[in-house]
C-alpha cells in the first residue's frame, strides 16, 4: 500500500445479469493522496464489471508496470489489462501486447479520451474496449462515498444500477471499440 494512502472498504453485492455473474465482494481499496474519488469509484466499478477468477487491483498510481485492474491466469500471466481514466497511448499499446484483452473505463468525456489517442500507435487498437458512464453519474455517486461504503452493483441490458449506502442511481454503459 502506498504511503499516505487512505483505505476504503467496500461491501458489494454484484449482480451482472448480462454476464451471469453474481457475487458478494468485500474490497479494501487504497486511495493514493493524488487519486480523486471519481477515479477510485471508476476503478471499483471496473473491477465489478470485469469480475472473474484472478481479478485484482494493480499497484495503482505509484506503479507503472501494471494496469489499474488486471486479471491473471493460474501461471501469473496478465490475461486482461484494464486501465482507468485517460491512460497514455503507450500504456494501452504495452497492455494490448501483453494481455489477451485490453479495456479502458473512464469517468471523463469519452470523446476527449479518444482524441488523445488519435494518430498514436496502439497495438490491436480495434480490439480495445472503452466503457464510459453518463455525464455526472460517477461524480454524483463518488460524492456519497465514505471510508466504509455498501454498494449494490447491477447490470442488465447495458444499464448500470448503482446503490451507494442506500441511495440509488442508474446510467447507460456506453461501450465502444477504439478501432
Amino acid at each position: 500500500m502506498a504511503a499516505g494512502a487512505t483505505v476504503h472498504t467496500f461491501e458489494i453485492e454484484l449482480a451482472d445479469v448480462d454476464r451471469g455473474v453474481y457475487e458478494s465482494l468485500s474490497l479494501r481499496v487504497a486511495r493514493h493522496p493524488s487519486e480523486t474519488a471519481p477515479f477510485m469509484l471508476t476503478r471499483v466499478l471496473a473491477y465489478c464489471l470485469e469480475f472473474e477468477e484472478g481479478i485484482d487491483f494493480g499497484q495503482g498510481i505509484s506503479g507503472t508496470e501494471e494496469p489499474a485492474v488486471m486479471v491473471r491466469d493460474l501461471t501469473g500471466r496478465i490475461t486482461v489489462w484494464i486501465e482507468i481514466g485517460a491512460p497514455e497511448a503507450e500504456r494501452l499499446h504495452r497492455g494490448s501486447r501483453l494481455a489477451d484483452r485490453t479495456a479502458v473505463y473512464t469517468h471523463r468525456d469519452p470523446q476527449k479520451v479518444l482524441s488523445g489517442w488519435e494518430g498514436k500507435r496502439i497495438h490491436q487498437r480495434e480490439q480495445i474496449t472503452l466503457t464510459s458512464f453518463d455525464p455526472g453519474f460517477i461524480e454524483a455517486a463518488a460524492a456519497r462515498l465514505e471510508r466504509r461504503s455498501a454498494l449494490s452493483v447491477s447490470v442488465t441490458e447495458g444499464h448500470l444500477y448503482l446503490e451507494v449506502d442506500g441511495v440509488a442511481s442508474e446510467c447507460v454503459l456506453e461501450r465502444r471499440m477504439l478501432g
